[in-house]
């Protein structure tokens, strides 16, 4: 669930047409983000991240069935990679590990983002880590990010049935995110016009 919250007095709106937003709070709860993690980046076949290979090679590795939790100031991501292992396209051996990377949430513009990936737990076999390595520091903050402003247009879209009220977001600033408890919470500047 995403909530937004501003404080803006009902006549203003009515009356002004166009209001600042000098602070804008928008919460983002985990399952939100988890939702949002498994659409950009395991929405492969089976609901697979395929790190090598894809879902028609005798050998991959893949990482899988991601779910988030909310540790101190991190997002934990906790996985499960898959590896069929094997030599000139004859799969060996096939393995299943836990694996786990934490992120630090960031922000540039309207855009949440993670950085400073840290893989907490991963695999002992060395040739299973040269391989989620990487991917567990890299890939994963660079490929997920939410652009916040785009979320609170297309949820303010149907504005107009529910109130009779055109409102739309013309502008958004995040100044910062972090986590709080169960939430993600986005301090941030906007612009919302009322026609």
């Amino acid at each position: 669930m995403i909530s937004f919250r501003a404080t803006i007095v009902t006549g203003v709106l009515l009356l002004a047409g166009a209001v600042f937003c000098p602070a804008v709070e928008l919460t983002v709860s985990r399952q939100a983000l988890e939702r949002t993690l498994k659409q950009q980046l395991f929405s492969g076949p089976d609901g697979r991240y395929y790190l090598r290979g894809n879902a028609h090679s005798a050998c991959f590795i893949s990482v899988e069935d991601p779910h988030l939790s909310f540790e101190q100031d991190r997002i934990v991501v906790h996985m499960k990679a898959v590896a069929r292992l094997g030599v000139r396209g004859v799969c060996l051996r096939a393995i299943t590990l836990p694996a786990e990377v934490s992120l630090e949430p960031d922000a540039e513009g309207e855009t949440v983002g993670f950085r400073d990936a840290r893989l907490d737990k991963i695999s002992d076999r060395k040739e299973i880590n040269f391989v989620l390595a990487p991917f567990l520091r890299g890939d994963v903050p660079k490929n997920m990010k939410v652009n916040a402003a785009d979320l609170l247009r297309k949820a303010l879209v149907g504005s107009t049935a529910a109130s009779g009220y055109k409102v739309t977001l013309d502008r958004l600033k995040i100044h910062s995110v972090q986590v709080n408890g169960d939430k993600l919470e986005v301090d941030a500047d906007g612009d919302l016009r009322v026609e």
